[in-house]
């Protein structure tokens, strides 16, 4: 024989899961509007409530009208009859007059539907009775009554009308016989027929008007999100951010209201913003690069022509475009920093940083670029949590910037003292009304926009000191004397830890 390999078995073939009634429902739901779903979670809670309490009132009524009826039967004489009481073998044969045998005689008036149940004898009606008495169920454990205790069953006459049956042990009679005497609940099963109409057309409005009044109070509630809707969709299709709905009252919607508002005034500042960083940067950039080309021009101008510029010309035309790169270098490195946005988690994780340290080594690169300058340094340890780098490059700004406005031969006091930080040149000061301009981006005092910088050393430093959660400020010395005091305060203490 061949030794052939079974054929491989094919993969089972796994039946796409076809979504429940349940899993449709939801997707139903979920695929309304959201005022079609508040209508419908109105109409639905007041539906269940109006049903929760047309079921109780009609088991109320029901207990109660069946309770009446009970008590009026407990409470109600034992039945009497008259002479010679005929007996028939089952309810339905006593209508039509069968006689077995008969009782000894008594005497009285047939009060209510009363019949007999006598043991051995069948059931016995009075002559004036026109329907038989049937209990259920149909046994003989009442003769196990005592006479005179009554139970109550229910039962129907033989014309199909619903009763109440109260059975009582009769003592009377020679042989064994238990007296029923029956209340029709026809009238009762009637009553709460009606109540149980009345109470459903009274649901089935309810739940109508809960609709409408759900449409209404949906329509009403959500006019502030159907307004905020609209902000958002024209912020969208124009991108004209800055817009704004109006607020009323202080509820979820006046806050939803609100916080758009103000999500909507920040992208606004923020744009204009950006537009006023990138329209600055242009405007400083075109400077240098245009001291640049026209640098380049004429040096390959003086290429063309061959006649070339003498050598003390030629070498302080590169000077000059060694400065304008440099002063591009840093002009491009102030705007990477300033691009970070203002936040701490935007830059590298913080760690724990000694700030006298950053201050001493900032101090050494100022002692390079003002080597005519007196530095007075006082640094107490004190560690804060930061960006090392950042946190340097902004008490270099502050030395940088009181290096140059310092007259030649002048003295920088830099002092640090329980986390704050304090640098003092001797220069010309800062007049009071521009004090409030120093920290903007580009900004720059009229008096000294023929020195060199790019008007961004002070933001960054206030950038840098915020983000280490700490403050900056920039005002005249304190005692009085000439120069300018800039302050920082960064929280920390003397110990790493």
């Amino acid at each position: 024989m061949n030794n052939v390999p079974p054929p491989p078995l094919a993969p089972p073939q796994v039946r796409p899961r076809t979504p429940g009634r349940r899993q449709r429902l939801l997707h139903w739901f979920r695929s309304r509007s959201l005022r079609s779903r508040l209508t419908f979670l109105s109409a639905a809670a007041v539906a269940v409530a109006i049903a929760l309490s047309a079921l109780a009132c009609w088991f109320i009524v029901e207990k109660q009208l069946y309770g009446q009826v009970r008590a009026d039967l407990a409470s109600a004489p034992p039945g009497m009859v008259g002479r010679n009481l005929t007996c028939y073998d089952t309810p339905e044969h006593a209508l039509e007059r069968q006689p077995i045998s008969g009782l000894p005689e008594t005497s009285g008036a047939a009060t209510r539907d009363t019949q007999f149940l006598a043991l051995g004898k069948g059931v016995c009606l009075p002559p004036t009775a026109t329907k038989a008495i049937v209990t259920e169920p149909k046994d003989s454990a009442a003769f196990t009554l005592k006479p005179g205790q009554s139970i109550i069953r229910e039962g129907h006459y033989t014309t199909g009308e619903p009763a109440l049956v109260r059975l009582t042990a009769d003592p009377r009679f020679t042989v064994p016989v238990v007296v029923m005497v029956a209340t029709s609940t026809q009238p009762v099963e009637e009553s709460l027929q009606g109540l149980a109409i009345l109470l459903g057309s009274v649901s089935v409005g309810g739940i109508l008007l809960a609709a409408i009044a759900g449409r209404l109070v949906a329509r009403s509630a959500l006019k502030p999100v159907d307004q905020l809707t609209d902000a958002v969709e024209h912020i969208a299709r124009t991108e004209e951010v800055g817009t704004t709905i109006p607020v009323h009252g202080d509820d979820e919607i006046a806050r939803l209201s609100t916080s758009f508002n103000s999500m909507s005034t920040a992208l606004a500042n923020s744009r204009e913003r950006q537009t006023r960083l990138i329209a600055d940067a242009g405007h400083e950039l075109r400077t240098p690069l245009t001291s640049l080309r026209t640098n380049v021009d004429l040096l390959i101008r003086s290429n063309d022509t061959g006649r070339p510029l003498p050598a003390a010309t030629k070498t302080k035309l590169l000077g000059n475009m060694k400065a304008q790169m440099q002063e591009l270098t840093v002009l491009i490195g102030d705007l990477l920093q300033l691009s970070r946005p203002d936040t701490p988690k935007s830059g590298p994780a913080p760690t724990v940083v000694a700030l006298h340290e950053i201050a001493g080594r900032a101090v050494e690169r100022a002692e390079l670029r003002g080597p005519g300058l007196v530095f007075e340094t006082d640094t107490e340890p004190w560690y804060v949590r930061g960006d090392a780098a950042g946190l340097e490059r902004a008490v270099i700004n502050l030395l940088d910037n009181a290096v140059k406005y310092s007259p030649p031969g002048g003295t920088i006091e830099v002092r640090l003292r329980q986390g704050v930080l304090t640098v003092r040149d001797h220069g010309p000061g800062i007049p009071p009304d521009e004090l409030q301009y120093v920290f903007d981006r580009f900004w720059r005092s009229p008096s000294s926009r023929q020195l060199p910088g790019s008007g961004l050393g002070l933001s960054i430093v206030a950038q840098s000191v915020r983000e280490a959660g700490g403050e900056v400020t920039l005002g005249p010395a304190a005692d009085g004397g000439p120069g300018a005091l800039a302050t920082v305060r960064l929280p920390g203490g003397p110990a790493p830890e």
